[in-house]
């Protein structure tokens, strides 16, 4: 299981709404090393402006990767922390995370970002199995 859920917010699942501050936090106390990481960048950006701020360090352990990878990969968490943070998020190579600003003026940095030739661009030997 990727989150600890609660009771209560299960039971809130199941009768149909969601408060989403209740998932962000579910997020928050389940996925603790992809919400520091995801906080960081974005107090980094706030602070140093510019047009997105990204990680560029692997992650300590399998457990961290694997919290890096559950948090973005869902397209649920994704969109929330998006919401929550007032964020753009992106992501290369299990644990390249970027911010960038919701202002249309970074959309082209985001797109050489995220596109195929960045990607292949950031590709390493060691990152292979991650």
């Amino acid at each position: 299981m990727s989150l600890d859920v609660s009771p209560a917010l299960l039971e809130q699942a199941e009768r149909g709404e969601v408060d989403e501050a209740e998932f962000v936090d579910c997020v928050r106390t389940s996925l603790p090393y992809a919400w520091e990481m995801i906080s960081s960048l974005v107090a980094q950006l706030k602070v140093d402006g510019g047009q997105f701020a990204d990680n560029q360090t692997p992650p300590p352990d399998e457990q961290a990767r694997g919290q890096l990878l559950r948090a973005l990969a869902s397209d649920a968490i994704r969109g929330a922390l998006q919401r929550h943070f007032g964020v753009r998020l992106a992501f290369q190579n299990c644990h390249r995370v970027a911010v960038f600003p919701l202002d249309a003026s970074v959309d082209e940095t985001l797109a050489r970002f995220t596109s195929v030739r960045s990607q292949l661009l950031n590709q390493s030997p060691e990152f292979r199995d991650c």
